[in-house]
């Protein structure tokens, strides 16, 4: 059991009359899970409001009121629609994420869950790296699922503009793209994305309109706490991310990060992967995930 999710829950269990000195410990607690200091007291400061308004008068009453507030914060970005695939387009799915966090795991179990109902295609866009395309085609043999790759150093958006033709042609569907982590610079980030973005466009066009839904997933490393919050925005800011999967969920990862990803910036998790097997990714459950450190 994680350490923090023990700490929080022993303390929110405490049948003592509130104080100022609650509420103060409070806030040091969801800044230790990641919250980030702004919205532990935001957070804080409107539960004690919201205590003194219904006359609770002891900690373990405001559990209730603290779960229906963190709830409300990931209702601010809906995970839904971007989720789910589109039957009647092909689905693109490009992972972004800086080196280190799994993206190109993310890539393979995403492959694996969407294998189920659907005919997935990989494709190896993270030419930089020089190991990433042979780990992906390794991922790729042994789901069973084709993967799209070009020679280290060669320029991602023909990987992507192969990827496309193989997907057309061999009725696949979604395509799931893994990417470069080494672009330390927004411009760099925003003339890769760009490139791709040409791509695929011009393949539309070139295929009488033919329709694709485009996503872009940012892959964050759950064990990195507030760290994230920055990478996020970084890639927010660039790129317009629509939504987060959330990496090694593991017992060293508090995992209050994702309450100021959707406050800040509106972005939803939609998946979560809590351990190394392809099967250890699951779409995100607002509700339990919030349990997990409440209830």
């Amino acid at each position: 059991m994680n350490k923090w999710t023990d700490k929080i829950k022993l303390f929110l269990g405490n049948t003592s009359e509130l104080t100022e000195d609650f509420f103060e410990q409070l806030c040091d607690l969801l800044i230790e899970g990641d919250f980030g200091a702004a919205l532990a007291m935001k957070t804080v400061e409107d539960l004690e409001a919201r205590c003194k308004k219904e006359k609770i008068k002891t900690a373990v009453q405001t559990k209730d009121m603290l779960f229906s507030m963190l709830k409300e914060y990931l209702s601010a970005a809906s995970a839904i629609p971007a989720a789910e695939l589109e039957g009647t387009v092909l689905n693109v799915i490009l992972i972004l994420g800086v080196n280190g966090v799994g993206k190109t795991t993310s890539a393979a179990k995403l492959a694996a869950l969407y294998k189920d109902k659907n005919k997935p295609l990989l494709a190896a866009a993270d030419t930089f790296r020089a190991a990433a395309a042979d780990q992906l085609k390794i991922h790729g043999e042994r789901l069973g699922v084709r993967t799209v790759a070009h020679k280290q150093n060669a320029d991602a958006a023909a990987v992507i503009h192969d990827a496309l033709e193989a997907a057309y042609s061999g009725g696949y569907n979604p395509l799931i793209a893994d990417t470069a982590g080494r672009m330390h610079t927004k411009s760099a980030l925003i003339e890769e994305l760009s490139k791709i973005n040409r791509v695929i466009e011009h393949f539309t066009a070139k295929n009488n309109g033919g329709k694709i839904l485009y996503k872009k997933f940012l892959a964050l490393d759950a064990t990195t706490g507030t760290n994230a919050l920055f990478q996020a925005e970084t890639f927010n800011n660039a790129v317009s991310i629509d939504g987060v999967i959330l990496t090694k969920f593991d017992s060293s990862a508090r995992g209050g990060v994702v309450f100021p990803l959707a406050v800040n910036f509106h972005v939803p998790v939609i998946f979560i992967c809590d351990g190394e097997k392809y099967e250890d990714i699951h779409r995100f459950n607002a509700e339990e995930y919030i349990k997990t450190f409440l209830k």
